[in-house]
């Protein structure tokens, strides 16, 4: 495991040196909300400037960033954090709820006192409710899943730390687990705390996937096997030979 974390630890390097896993976009974003009705002020508080401590991207990334602003102003990051997650539970847990977030056919009116019933039902705080009202009448209820995890990325990062995620054939044992934490948290500093997570995934055949602050290494058999391919495949320049 050790010569794995040393390969882990210089492709890292190297990559950041090329670029490769390297983001040159600011961190700090502002979401296109506000055209959406969805404001990130809070009534009877100083409007002061908060930055996103991690670059997200897309439009799941965009509205988890205008959710992160609004739950720092409120000062409730966590518990929004909390409830999001509790909704994208009930969702996937009810066939009925899943089918109603999934169909985009759904009157406007119809999603948005639903959505409301289900906040009022649930007790969720004011700005959990009003973002997913917004979430509703936007027709992006069917990417609440991914909304839920870039912001549970943002409110792992407001506690300091960081969530790191690694795939593999195997479960590894907790002395590998150990080492290959303790090598992301090298790598990350001491800034942030780790919180390691093991996926299991047969298909990538052997080696591992890292995934940690929106960068992935890939150190999996099926991707080194896929290179190989493609290179294979490419012509031969007969003038070179």
């Amino acid at each position: 495991m050790a010569a794995l974390c040393n390969r882990v630890r210089s492709g890292i390097a190297l990559s950041n040196k090329l670029g490769f896993l390297t983001s040159h976009r600011s961190s700090t974003l502002v979401a296109p909300l506000a055209s959406r009705n969805y404001s990130t002020h809070v009534p009877g508080q100083k409007d002061t400037k908060i930055k996103v401590p991690l670059a997200m991207f897309g439009g799941s990334g965009n509205y988890a960033s205008a959710l992160y602003i609004a739950a720092v102003k409120a000062k409730a990051v966590e518990k929004v954090d909390s409830e999001l997650h509790q909704f994208v539970e009930a969702v996937k847990n009810s066939s009925l709820v899943s089918q109603f977030v999934k169909d985009i056919s759904v009157a406007k009116d119809v999603r948005v006192k639903a959505i409301e019933e289900i906040s009022r039902e649930a007790k969720f705080a004011e700005v959990t409710k009003n973002f997913l009202v917004v979430v509703a009448e936007n027709g992006r209820l069917k990417n609440i899943d991914t909304i839920a995890k870039r912001f549970g990325e943002l409110a792992m990062a407001y506690k300091g730390e960081v969530k790191a995620t690694v795939t593999t054939v195997f479960p590894l044992p907790p002395e590998e687990e150990k080492a290959l934490k303790e090598t992301v948290q090298e790598i990350i500093g001491s800034g942030a705390k780790v919180s390691l997570e093991q996926k299991i995934d047969p298909s990538i055949l052997g080696g591992l996937v890292l995934e940690f602050s929106q960068k992935v290494f890939d150190m999996s058999i099926r991707t080194r096997a896929q290179q190989m391919e493609r290179i294979l495949r490419e012509p031969i320049n007969i003038s070179n030979i």
